[in-house]
């Protein structure tokens, strides 16, 4: 590929994190990596080799860079406050990806992509892990033949938060609305107060206080497979690694309801495990956006708006989160 991908925040975790799988799968591929601090851009770019470094000042039009030569994505791994980020890869017919807005404040981004919808390809990724839990939850789906629930959970180490972008993330969206969204019988719900309370239950099943939020999760897995009833909550403790004595792990709980091909109930609970917390697999589910996007992978994606289960296969996914060394555990005394 000719040009190069332009990662916005690409010296932070997940941004860099993107980079590396990237550059793993794709030695080739023309990266740039940015960030307010071109020091600690260069310091990133050169670990990779080969890639470029630059600083973006994410409230000017052209994101403060001197273009010489043309990108072929934009992916902001920062919250694109003034959606200048978005606007610069319209205006240049780039594909985009943005991870950080959630499901209350994700209206601007969709409008702005709304008005263009034939400018460029869009992935809206701002799920937890970038879409990757939809996309392990749906691979567990495969053997069922109806879902009639979903319910994720999951555990964020406050030892896990990822960088200062990220904890600012989680902070806004923490501070827009204390009340969840479900999806019941059928119909999308807002619940509070005692009603989106919950326990979360961990690998080693330690229970923690838990909260049903609003996250795009509980859309696309209610939409992709047509469950009537799904709920995502999460609980912010301490996680099984290091109760352990190791590092901050991530672990989902997803726990789906149905019938099977045979129309006999089925219910299955599986963790999905990394030992070394959120980042890896954030930086996954960024990655396969950006691999489906630029066309290295599948048809080429047409100008709009996507999700990541519209794009990336399941099963591929998967494979690709048994590679970076997550695993599907059972949940706690399940034989």
């Amino acid at each position: 590929m000719e040009h190069s991908v332009l990662i916005l925040g690409g010296s932070g975790q997940a941004g860099a994190g993107t980079a590396t799988l990237l550059r793993r799968w794709y030695p080739e591929l023309p990266l740039t990596i940015t960030g307010r601090d071109l020091g600690r851009a260069r310091r990133v770019a050169d670990e990779l080799g080969g890639a470029a470094a630059a600083t973006i000042d994410l409230r000017r039009g052209d994101l403060g860079l001197q273009e010489t030569e043309g990108y072929s994505a934009v992916v902001a791994t920062v919250w694109d406050s003034h959606l200048n980020g978005l606007r610069f890869a319209q205006d240049r017919g780039l594909p985009y990806v943005g991870i950080s807005n959630g499901l209350v404040d994700i209206g601007p981004e969709v409008v702005a992509a709304g008005l263009r919808a034939d400018a460029t390809p869009i992935l809206l990724a701002s799920h937890w892990y970038a879409g990757l839990v939809v996309l392990a939850a749906l691979d567990l789906a495969r053997e069922f033949d109806r879902l009639d629930t979903i319910e994720v959970s999951g555990v964020l180490d406050e030892q896990d938060g990822g960088g200062p972008a990220a904890m600012a993330d989680i902070e806004r969206l923490l501070a827009v609305t204390s009340a969840g969204h479900v999806r019941r019988d059928g119909v999308f719900h807002w619940v509070s107060g005692p009603d989106a309370e919950v326990e979360v239950t961990g690998v080693d099943g330690t229970v923690l206080p838990g909260q049903i939020v609003p996250i795009l999760d509980v859309p696309s897995l209610a939409l992709a497979t047509g469950a009537p009833n799904v709920r995502f909550a999460f609980a912010v403790g301490e996680s099984v690694g290091r109760r352990r004595g190791g590092p901050a792990s991530a672990e989902v709980r997803i726990d789906l309801e149905g019938v099977d091909r045979a129309g006999a109930p089925l219910r299955t609970s599986r963790y999905l495990f990394h030992p070394e917390g959120q980042r890896p697999l954030t930086a996954l589910g960024v990655a396969l956006g950006v691999e489906r996007l630029l066309g290295l992978r599948g048809a080429p994606v047409p100008p709009g708006l996507h999700t990541p289960e519209a794009l990336i296969d399941p099963g591929y996914a998967a494979e690709r989160m048994a590679e970076i060394g997550a695993t599907f555990v059972g949940a706690h005394g399940d034989r």
